[in-house]
């Protein structure tokens, strides 16, 4: 508790990792909603659905790599704030 009072410990990593998830699942519904609705009268057809495998398929891989760089700069200050203790001791 001390460690989190303190900003030493920190909690983004785990609220990018819940926002991964919201972005996965806003991805794919909004992949299928695209692939739904290009089936209807005012729909675009074939392109309409070929945009929405691409957003059903490719949308998840962009949020991850969006999430692991934003990780990966809590990952490099875990690593300096290592490094600055262990060349205090």
């Amino acid at each position: 508790m001390d460690d989190f009072l303190k900003f030493r410990k920190m909690i983004t990593p785990v609220i990018i990792q819940i926002l991964f998830w919201i972005g996965v699942a806003g991805s794919v519904l909004g992949g299928l909603i695209v692939i739904a609705t290009s089936f209807g009268s005012s729909g675009s057809g074939a392109a309409g659905f070929l945009a929405g495998l691409l957003m059903l398929v490719l949308g998840p891989v962009f949020v991850r790599v969006y999430c692991e760089i934003l990780i990966l700069l809590f990952k490099i200050n875990e690593s300096l704030v290592d490094i600055k203790d262990n060349l205090q001791k």
